[in-house]
């Protein structure tokens, strides 16, 4: 295994764990219940172990895509955190269109629980901070 992979296997576990807490510490401060492995699993019918190895499989396909797409696209931007933001946001993103397409050929997605607003904010908080923990691990 190359060490840019390793790099982004590892930076996609660690970052998926950061962010899973964070969604799971947001209730604690007023923010709605967020668990993606639930909804992920919910979607599919499928029980909640499925869809915590797709939460994790998904931020390692991620960090991957940082690894091997993402930083050739920001190479004018020298900041790792700043790279890692706009990956993190760019995932939040690309999460909703694919959960929006996926909602279409399901039939509908799971109910979620609470202001929409405030569900939103978690996850892009979320999402960027995934971004920026894998790109501490994934040096250019």
């Amino acid at each position: 295994m190359t060490n840019k992979i390793k790099q982004a296997v590892i930076g996609g576990i660690v970052g998926t764990v950061v962010m899973t807490m964070i969604m799971f510490i947001a209730p604690m401060m007023g923010m709605p219940k967020m668990n993606p492995a639930e909804m992920l699993s919910m979607m599919m019918g499928l029980p909640i172990a499925v869809g915590w190895m797709m939460h994790f499989m998904i931020g390692v396909i991620f960090a991957l895509a940082y690894a091997f797409l993402f930083i050739k696209v920001v190479t004018k931007i020298n900041n790792n955190i700043f790279k890692g933001a706009i990956f993190g946001f760019s995932t939040f993103i690309f999460a909703q269109i694919m959960m929006a397409i996926m909602g279409a050929i399901i039939g509908g997605m799971p109910a979620m629980e609470g202001s929409m607003i405030l569900i939103m904010i978690g996850s892009i908080m979320g999402h960027v901070v995934f971004g920026i923990v894998v790109a501490m691990f994934v040096k250019e």
